[in-house]
């Protein structure tokens, strides 16, 4: 896995003690890259530009450099080695278009040594960074380059519509021939800067088989934890402003969309974590001090090289999150559960395994061991979703669930709204009520009339009794009262008291 720049520290073991990667030394293959390198990019620069055509992604250039050196290269103390260049042309173009000069990719690689850096993974690659915390250098297998090779056209075409991803940005493959032996390398974009502290680094891929860190990297200075592990240490999630958020599921979307075209699968999310408590200001204050050439890095910004601008582009940024402190070095705002500030580097690496018989032939012998929908190998297509669905539910979360995230919050709300409709109804049926009962006192004078007609026209022996002059003028009275109360109150409602009095 690319954890070279996932931990972004020096490879700690002995001082004396040199890695080797198949029976060579690790200088010598430093010192290769950088003469192979310094000499390719130079020679390229006297080469027009023109677009990139279908042949020049397979066109591979070679240089013998032999140690006392030649008319074209310059002699060095390192064994005779032969340099191959892939698709000149089209890196030329990748480099162009996250804005990396040809002086400034020499610079960065060729002006000091290379720092190794630790390995927590089990693919035994040999990592190197720049200097200047740039660019990352990796050692690949035959079957790794071979298949990027073939993926260069369908990651060109991606990189024109979309530039900005959280796919890995690959700027030169190269392979170095010394004694019988090939030794591949490829060039990316550091995704974890030295500079800024990882307080936690996780590599996530969605799935819980074997998904733990081991106890030989638990005891390491910065560990790589596993997707099990997340879920122990930050089990309410990350949590960003809606905006981000957004952003962020947008861009892992269309990736894994991508990823799946191509047919590759098990591939990871990097993710450094790193707190913004003032209690660590001295360790950071040390750990950028040990960071060589400052002002050259600050000088060269390679384009979309940071996470945050790998998901929004230049220009935007998050809601205010992070107001303290403004040098974040491209790190994504977010919350913890806790409500602790965070500044998140993330970017998807392990992109070079493809679906093919032996990965199918993997998952196969495993799902019958084991539940197949939790291990890691899996078809293109579901892995690309349970990836998603676990870094959308488990992983990332908007920071509106900070303020009530507990099941309590809508269990109150329900009740309050409950409540609240309650009162409502019961007022309007109590206003009602007393509307009614006015209107039925208003009217029972004519009520009393008009029983005495209907019952004098059910019963003729019966003659309706005369009232009195003094009955006959409390009973007017009594209706001219009630009639401009009516008139005064109720004046859409006198159609329907005259109608039922008739």
């Amino acid at each position: 896995m690319s954890s070279a720049a996932e931990n972004g520290e020096a490879a700690p073991g002995k001082q004396n003690e040199e890695k080797t990667y198949k029976k060579t030394a690790s200088s010598a293959i430093k010192g290769a890259i950088q003469l192979g390198i310094g000499y390719t990019v130079g020679n390229l620069t006297s080469k027009p530009e023109r677009d990139v055509l279908m042949q020049d992604f397979y066109v591979v250039e070679s240089v013998f450099l032999p140690s006392e050196g030649s008319n074209l290269t310059p002699a060095h103390h390192y064994p005779d080695f032969r340099f191959k260049t892939y698709a000149p042309l089209a890196f030329r173009y990748f480099r162009e278009l996250f804005g990396i000069k040809p002086d400034d990719y020499l610079y960065s690689i060729c002006s000091e040594p290379l720092i190794e850096l630790s390995n927590p993974g089990a693919s035994g690659s040999l990592f190197f960074v720049t200097s200047d915390d740039e660019f990352i250098i990796k050692t690949v297998q035959h079957k790794e380059a071979e298949f990027l090779q073939k993926l260069l056209p369908g990651y060109y075409m991606n990189l024109n519509q979309n530039p900005r991803t959280l796919l890995p940005k690959f700027y030169g493959l190269y392979c170095m021939q010394s004694g019988g032996i090939n030794i591949r390398i490829v060039v990316m974009n550091n995704v974890l800067p030295r500079s800024m502290r990882m307080h936690f680094t996780y590599d996530l891929k969605g799935s819980t088989y074997k998904r733990r860190a081991s106890r030989k990297e638990r005891e390491k200075s910065n560990p790589t934890f596993k997707d099990l592990d997340f879920l122990q240490d930050m089990h309410e999630g990350l949590y960003f402003d809606t905006e981000t958020y957004n952003a962020l599921m947008k861009t892992l979307q269309r990736d894994c969309r991508v990823l799946e075209s191509f047919k590759i699968m098990d591939y990871s999310l990097l993710l450094g974590i790193h707190f913004l408590d003032h209690s660590l200001k001295e360790k950071e204050e040390e750990t950028s001090q040990n960071v060589p050439d400052a002002k050259r890095t600050g000088m060269q910004k390679v384009l979309y090289s940071t996470a945050m601008e790998s998901i929004q582009g230049p220009g935007k940024s998050g809601d205010g999150i992070i107001t303290e402190n403004p040098d974040t070095m491209g790190g994504i705002p977010a919350k913890s559960h806790r409500g602790e500030k965070l500044l998140l580097f993330m970017g998807i690496i392990d992109i070079l395994q493809s679906y093919r018989l032996m990965k199918k032939l993997e998952h196969s012998w495993k799902a019958l061991v084991y539940d197949g929908d939790t291990v890691s190998v899996h078809r293109p297509s579901f892995y690309a979703d349970r990836f998603l669905k676990f870094m959308n539910s488990r992983v990332f979360k908007k920071i509106q669930a900070l303020k009530a995230s507990p099941s309590k919050k809508r269990c109150n709300s329900i009740a309050a709204l409950k409540a609240t409709s309650q009162e409502i109804v019961s007022s309007i049926s109590q206003e009602w009520k007393d509307e009614k009962r006015d209107l039925l006192t208003e009217g029972q004078s004519f009520s009393s009339l008009d029983e005495e007609a209907l019952g004098s026209r059910h019963r003729p022996d019966l003659v309706p009794s005369t009232p009195s002059l003094f009955e006959a003028a409390s009973l007017a009275t009594t209706i001219s009262s009630s009639s401009l109360y009516a008139n005064e109150h109720y004046p859409h409602d006198r159609p329907t008291l005259y109608s039922n009095s008739k």
